[in-house]
């Protein structure tokens, strides 16, 4: 595109004026728009794992904490100073934080995540925060701070969080142009991984729902777009053989989901169900009611072929990294969150060593003040200029005692200390509080000698205190695909009207005869007179063709090795060819020619076999027309002697004479 052709935002008028141009409007306001809904709304934050509106109510949660339950209305009506999109958003994002139990406390109906019933209304609710969310998510010291949409207020730009709450919580969300989903993993697992981040050993994490389920995590790509996790429903017998009991859902499923996927396979014939009993309180229990007199646990393959007994889950684990949106593996996102929290731990003892650091200079000052007796000396000072010229006097000779030097604002300080205070002052106690403080900092310098030992023993105490009962639910596993046409129930018969070329599962009795039982995922091959063969998925009623000469139901796994004996006539008056073949791979609904595909061929001997064994006993007596100077008008024709070769092959020369009959002979 030149530049003359490009479109602009603004363009200059004939008379000088600039006018804006609506293509360059439309490209600057949908780039503005997609960028502020994958930054500000869809997409989580490396640094905590969380979406501006959940860092929003945590932050307000934070404000509002004093160690009591607060109205979930109080705190939506509070996070609106912060997040400009109404209650509604803030409302839902807040029960999907309170569903994963790891950093609210919540009291009341929060909903129910396995039967998917909604939470009550906001102000029938309560909630605060966990005692885990008060430990690694909240350190006003270490927060970076902004100005909230409207300037009255500040809020973080991100949480100082201390646990890699981003894969602990899971998280999803679509944007223009753009989707992230993440799944969650176990509470202990994440911190044995971030222990082996931080010592730089290998680890391995893998999704764990609360829901609980099987899932086959081979195909899972470290998190990646292309990668896939199975997770089924687990399913247990009952004293009953007729009825089974799912006891675990897979993830992103409820109860009620699941129940509509199993009567709807019902209604299609892929299963047969008798009832289904959904008795799901605190724990899931579906009971699945088959016929009497059937064993229940044969369906299960098919539950999970045709129902939502099984799923697959996509992740594509995407968060904004310096403004932008990056693509990470797990296990990135998990180093990166223990060198995060590496770092906020060393700032923390940073910020506690400085603290230690001044209470210890001024502990010390004001026992050189009173020990020396220097407030004596400012007694009959007139003037602030003289107060302090005596301190500053008195002090001299014990400054070198200090660790750091003094300023006027701790000689200032030290006039503020209260008469009261220093009739008081033990000598003995002031010198075994500084011991105290010279113990703390040397521990706390230890510590940042030792960053990584630390960190580690941060995390052990995580473990220790908060994952009692965080225990992994989902139950990991290899299962093979299940191919469904396998496991469909055969309910249906299959009939053939050969008169009139139909085949179908609708035809009425008298109209044809039947070939086999059938379910609607099976497919039939039809083989015709004139040579066309088509593969068709088994329906009510299907034309194909008047006086077919073979049809069968078809496995595409078995069936494509079947040996076929063909001898055909090429044309009206062609020449004969014998052909020995296997039909192999088809689409469905196609017709192919096993003849030549001259007009007029006919398929004058046709025989079917399962195995190359079967076939080898095939032998057929050729008998021909009589005619001039023929002598050998029959003979036998051995088929084992002949090769066998694909459909597409045009066989083998048989003759040139007219047949008047071929007969099936045997060796």
């Amino acid at each position: 595109m030149s530049e003359d052709t490009k479109p602009h935002s603004i363009t200059p008028t004939a008379d000088g004026e600039e006018k804006p141009v609506l293509g360059g409007m439309y490209s600057d306001y949908f780039l503005d728009y997609a960028s502020y809904v994958i930054l500000e709304r869809a997409v989580p934050a490396l640094e905590d794992g969380l979406k501006p509106v959940q860092r929003r109510i945590l932050h307000s949660l934070w404000e509002k904490d004093d160690g009591r339950y607060n109205k979930v209305a109080n705190i939506v009506g509070h996070t609106m100073q912060y997040h400009p999109h109404g209650d509604a958003s803030i409302g839902d994002a807040m029960v999907q934080l309170g569903q994963k139990d790891l950093l609210i406390d919540t009291q009341g109906n929060w909903g129910n995540v396995l039967t998917g019933d909604r939470a009550a209304a906001p102000r029938y609710i309560e909630a605060r925060l966990t005692k885990f969310a008060l430990e690694v998510a909240f350190n006003k010291k270490t927060t970076i701070w902004a100005a909230s949409y409207d300037g009255r207020n500040k809020e973080p730009v991100a949480l100082p969080m201390k646990f890699p709450l981003l894969l602990a919580q899971g998280v999803e969300g679509i944007a223009v142009g753009l989707a992230c989903k993440i799944l969650p993993h176990n509470f202990i697992e994440l911190i044995d991984a971030s222990i082996a981040a931080l010592r730089k050993q290998s680890f391995e994490i893998y999704p764990d729902f609360v829901t609980g389920g099987i899932a086959d995590v081979a195909e899972y790509n470290d998190g990646l777009r292309g990668g896939k996790v199975r997770v089924r429903a687990k399913i247990e017998e009952t004293k009953k053989k007729h009825i089974i009991k799912i006891v675990e859902l897979p993830f992103a499923t409820t109860t009620g989901s699941l129940s509509d996927s199993i009567l709807a396979a019902n209604d299609k014939g892929k299963i047969k169900i008798a009832k289904i009993e959904d008795n799901t309180a605190e724990h899931v229990e579906i009971l699945l009611h088959f016929p009497v007199g059937t064993d229940a646990v044969q369906h299960i393959p098919a539950l999970y072929a045709f129902t939502d007994c099984e799923i697959s889950v996509s992740p594509n684990a995407c968060v904004i990294v310096n403004d932008k949106p990056q693509f990470l593996s797990v296990a990135e996102l998990l180093v990166l969150s223990a060198l995060e929290t590496k770092d906020l731990l060393k700032q923390e003892l940073e910020i506690r060593l400085g603290e230690l650091g001044d209470k210890w200079h001024f502990s010390s000052l004001e026992k050189i003040f009173i020990e020396k007796r220097i407030y004596r000396d400012i007694e009959e000072c007139e003037t602030w200029e003289a107060v302090m010229a005596a301190i500053w006097k008195g002090l001299k000779p014990y400054l070198k005692l200090l660790k750091r030097e003094v300023t006027d604002e701790d000689v200032a300080r030290l006039t503020e200390i209260k008469i009261k205070r220093i009739s008081k002052f033990d000598s003995f106690k002031a010198d075994e509080y500084i011991k105290g403080l010279e113990g703390e900092i040397a521990e706390v310098e230890k510590n940042l000698k030792n960053l990584t030992r630390y960190a580690v023993r941060y995390f052990e105490g995580l473990k220790k205190k908060y994952g009692k009962g965080r225990e992994r639910k989902t139950e990991l596993a290899t299962f093979e695909k299940i191919a469904a046409s396998k496991v469909a129930v055969a309910n249906e018969t299959l009939y053939l009207d050969d008169a009139n070329g139909f085949v179908g599962y609708g035809l009425k009795r008298g109209d044809g005869k039947a070939i086999a039982k059938c379910s609607r995922l099976d497919e039939v091959i039809a083989f015709g007179t004139d040579g066309a063969v088509r593969v068709i998925r088994v329906d009510s009623k299907t034309f194909i063709g008047k006086n077919p000469l073979h049809v069968s139901l078809f496995d595409r796994e078995t069936d494509k090795s079947d040996i076929y004996h063909v001898i055909y006539r090429d044309g009206r008056q062609g020449a004969i060819y014998l052909k020995r073949f296997t039909v192999g791979g088809v689409t469905r609904d196609k017709v192919y020619d096993i003849t030549k595909g001259t007009k007029g061929s006919r398929i004058l001997y046709f025989r079917h076999f399962k195995t190359e064994e079967e076939s080898l006993g095939d032998v057929a007596e050729i008998h021909l027309k009589p005619a001039l100077r023929l002598r050998n008008l029959n003979w036998p024709v051995d088929f084992s002697e002949y090769t066998i070769k694909g459909r597409g092959a045009k066989g083998n020369l048989l003759t040139k004479h007219s047949i008047a009959k071929i007969l099936r002979g045997s060796k």
